[in-house]
């Protein structure tokens, strides 16, 4: 039991996998922090374009 208990905590193959899942979903908070943004500017730009055409 102390063995397998031993190898477990050497064992950083499951480390690595869940370090590239953290990069992804902190990629994904970016893109989608950035994709909000763009589109509440985009609207005001739009919403000035409206108002200057009416």
């Amino acid at each position: 039991m102390q063995n397998l208990f031993a190898r477990f905590v050497r064992d950083e193959s499951g480390a690595t996998a869940i370090e590239y899942g953290l990069i992804a979903a902190l990629i994904a908070v970016v893109i989608i922090t950035a994709l909000t943004t763009i589109g509440a500017n985009l609207n005001t730009v739009f919403g000035k374009v409206s108002a200057q055409l009416k």
